[in-house]
């Protein structure tokens, strides 16, 4: 299942694509991580991240409309794919399974 590996940031990403269903684009992107997690993200960071799980297959982008206050540019839209819900799954089932394999010593702290 090594092709559904993703990294911490782009799980984030992932998730809130599907949070966002529908209204995903750069900035809501970064609002609702920064929003939820109190947690910084950059432009570019996100950017990449976005480019990145589009090429590997995990989103689609669609342009929305053009608008004036953008000065005609359209905004491009994030939907999740079938594999990205897969991925998504994958990274779930393999947290629980560590979450589950902790000994009680260990859960029991602190």
């Amino acid at each position: 299942m090594k092709r559904f590996q993703i990294g911490e940031f782009e799980e984030l990403v992932l998730l809130t694509v599907g949070i966002l269903d529908g209204n995903a684009y750069g900035v809501t992107i970064r609002d609702e991580i920064e929003d939820r997690l109190s947690r910084t993200v950059s432009v570019g960071a996100l950017q990449t991240t976005l480019r990145r799980l589009e090429k590997k297959g995990f989103l689609e982008s669609n342009h929305g409309e053009g608008s004036e206050p953008r000065g005609g540019r359209p905004k491009l839209f994030f939907t999740l794919t079938a594999s990205g819900k897969k991925s998504l799954d994958y990274v779930r089932a393999t947290r629980n399974e560590l979450w589950e394999a902790l000994p009680q010593t260990i859960n029991n702290l602190s």
